[in-house]
């Protein structure tokens, strides 16, 4: 069984301001484990543990989606948390540009997915990159107080033009991303 996922990777050059951003949420010394900044991707479907038969149909599926969609562009925003500032679990940045594509995009990769049976996700579709996870309580009103007068990055908007399907091995020390296969896109 393989614990996979299908992403959108970020470029190198995204990466500092991801880095930096995490650096002042760290200072607030609220109690989260930070995603290693090599790991942090905008995730398109969780598929979870499946058995490796499964990943050539997944990757096809995706494949011919991919191969209708042309390359756009997305843009680090400002950060935030899910479920709320006030009770933050998750905290994320945000992305903008070409949003409206991402969604077609989500969208069509759901229905294609859903086609060799993985359920559609019960959420609406939130594009986001997943910065750090809140573990408990401690130091939460600091990390809301950073989090609203954190200054949005400035970074030039990158070009998205492949999504990869990638493995995720669990350890104690955290985990792996491998790509199984990288889908460009078309068009």
């Amino acid at each position: 069984m393989l614990r996979t996922f299908l992403a959108i990777d970020l470029p190198g050059s995204v990466r500092p301001a991801l880095a930096q951003v995490q650096e002042e949420l760290r200072r607030c010394g609220a109690d989260v484990r930070w995603v290693p900044v090599g790991n942090i991707h905008l995730t398109l479907k969780f598929f979870g543990e499946i058995a490796e038969a499964r990943v050539e149909p997944l990757c096809a599926a995706a494949g011919e989606v991919a191969a209708r969609q042309a390359s756009f562009r997305l843009q680090l925003t400002g950060a935030g948390a899910f479920p709320s500032l006030k009770n933050p679990r998750v905290v994320w940045m945000g992305v903008g540009g070409d949003l409206p594509v991402v969604g077609a995009l989500h969208r069509q990769l759901e229905a294609a997915f859903e086609a060799l049976g993985f359920p559609r996700e019960g959420r609406p579709f939130a594009p986001h990159l997943t910065l750090g996870r809140v573990k408990s309580p401690r130091g939460r009103e600091r990390l809301t107080d950073c989090l609203s007068r954190l200054v949005d990055p400035e970074t030039p908007p990158f070009p998205v033009s492949e999504i990869i399907l990638y493995r995720s091995i669990l350890s104690p020390q955290g985990a792996t991303y491998v790509p199984l296969k990288v889908i460009t896109l078309g068009g």
